[in-house]
């Protein structure tokens, strides 16, 4: 899916106008939309002291495109120019931690920013929208140039991050895993 100023367009060309664009959970996709429960900010339970979400003030993204699609429409952007001889993983990665410098920049000086960003306006977004997706196209683009298979990986490093920081021994702290004592 791309946006532009008439519309989201999906893979196979077709249009949406803005406001039918929807979540996978069938909110609306646009930044700014109330959530399913219809209020605009995140709602958060105390737990501990801690800020705990809820079940309707999660974020979820839309069901495409996929990380394979995001991979396709690349490679044959990348195709289509001839860049491929450019592309090279040292290539990729330098480029990605240029665009991952953008997206600093766009938080540089503001201090603490909290989820959802109350207070950026439309073109903020939308900048710091753009520099994601940068940093996420070369990301995959890497992943691919490497033989990783990207969503694979998550799901290994999501078991070993469990193994690491067990939710008993690790809940509500940002302490490095090797400062848990057993």
């Amino acid at each position: 899916i791309a946006m532009n100023g008439d519309g989201v367009h999906g893979l196979n060309g077709d249009t949406v106008a803005p406001s039918e664009a929807k979540h996978a959970n069938g909110t609306p996709s646009k930044s700014k939309t109330p959530c399913e429960n219809g209020e605009a900010d995140i709602h958060t339970a105390k737990h501990n002291g801690t800020k705990r979400r809820t079940p309707t003030d999660t974020f979820s993204f839309t069901a495409e495109p996929t990380i394979e699609d995001i991979r396709r429409m690349q490679a044959e952007f990348t195709d289509e120019r001839d860049w491929n001889q450019f592309h090279q993983p040292r290539n990729l990665l330098l480029a990605m931690v240029g665009e991952v410098g953008e997206v600093s920049e766009l938080f540089q000086w503001r201090g603490e920013v909290t989820e959802g960003l109350p207070g950026w306006t439309d073109s903020e977004r939308e900048h710091l929208a753009h520099e994601l997706s940068d940093v996420l196209i070369y990301l995959v683009e890497l992943a691919e140039k490497c033989h990783i298979d990207l969503p694979q990986a998550v799901l290994r490093k999501m078991v070993l991050n469990r193994l690491k920081y067990p939710a008993s021994k690790v809940h509500g702290s940002s302490k490095k895993y090797t400062e848990y004592k057993d």
